[in-house]
């Protein structure tokens, strides 16, 4: 059996930057085993494999699999199987349906035939536990961090799609000089059920980047990714109920930047639509680079 495989930088419009993704085309047929080999093989942080469409209800199914575990979700890697299947047909479909494990989720392509940018509409925003005590404790503990580096906002899962623990904090300095325990931040994971942590900072109220932040999943065999959508979108989420920014109400659209200490910097592109003061939907997009396409024979 021969499948097609590409090589995407997402959250970038230019080469070796971003996040780098796999993606299988044509999946149907692989084993799980076949999956995780490749997956471990090609050693993306995740790499998405495409299958048909169960049904009229969508146009194509994703699973995704890091080196280590099959993962419900995945921003970035949903981003670039999603425009390579769309380059496949030619561009003729800009609003396109994937299936995952969730539940069915509209994407988005925009631009002309030369620049293009992808945006996925992730699941509503959950807002699920908030660590205090002895687990906000523990989560300090492995960051190396102190009470007094964090803002006045809860240590707190939100998942939209993928969840993770997001971590603010007061200032790019401390972002950047993190030297995580990754064997504490596991046994947090696996305490909570959440495999990965969004860490935070503000970056400023008015311009166009308002966040800049770092993402950890050692709990799925990635201790740091250089930028993700399912890091981003909660972020959103959480900005909004929390009022760490100003917005109109409606609708509050800002830009992450992540991925300059991995040299890999990269921008997301977040929109959340406000209604009562509570987010409702949370879009996150990009620009993305194809790097590589070859053949994997089984």
């Amino acid at each position: 059996m021969k499948v097609d495989f590409y090589q995407v930088d997402v959250f970038t419009i230019a080469l070796f930057r971003g996040n780098p993704a796999g993606v299988v085309l044509n999946a149907d047929g692989l084993t799980e085993t076949e999956m995780q080999a490749i997956a471990r093989e090609v050693n993306n942080s995740e790499t998405a494999f495409v299958f048909k469409p169960d049904d009229e209800s969508h146009d194509l199914r994703l699973r995704y699999f890091t080196p280590n575990v099959e993962v419900p979700g995945c921003g970035h890697a949903t981003l670039a199987a999603c425009y390579v299947w769309a380059r496949r047909q030619g561009f003729k479909k800009r609003d396109i349906k994937v299936k995952l494990s969730g539940g069915i989720l509209p994407v988005e392509l925009v631009g002309n035939s030369i620049n293009r940018r992808i945006f996925l509409t992730q699941s509503p925003p959950k807002f699920e536990h908030t660590l205090v005590g002895n687990r906000k404790a523990k989560v300090l503990n492995a960051f190396r961090l102190q009470v007094q580096d964090l803002m006045k906002a809860p240590v707190q899962i939100v998942d939209t799609g993928d969840p993770k623990i997001l971590v603010p904090l007061k200032d790019k300095n401390i972002l950047n000089n993190l030297t995580p325990d990754f064997d504490k931040l596991i046994e947090i994971s696996i305490e909570t059920g959440c495999n990965g942590f969004h860490v935070f900072n503000l970056d400023s109220q008015n311009g166009t980047i308002r966040t800049n932040a770092r993402t950890f999943a050692p709990a799925v065999g990635v201790n740091e990714a250089p930028i993700t959508g399912s890091g981003n979108g909660p972020l959103g989420a959480y900005l909004v109920r929390y009022q760490l920014v100003n917005h109109d109400n409606r609708c509050l659209e800002f830009v992450s930047k992540q991925g300059e200490d991995m040299n890999r910097g990269g921008f997301a592109y977040v929109t959340v639509k406000i209604q009562n003061g509570n987010p409702v939907s949370v879009k996150v997009g990009g620009d993305l680079r194809v790097v590589f396409n070859t053949t994997i024979e089984l």
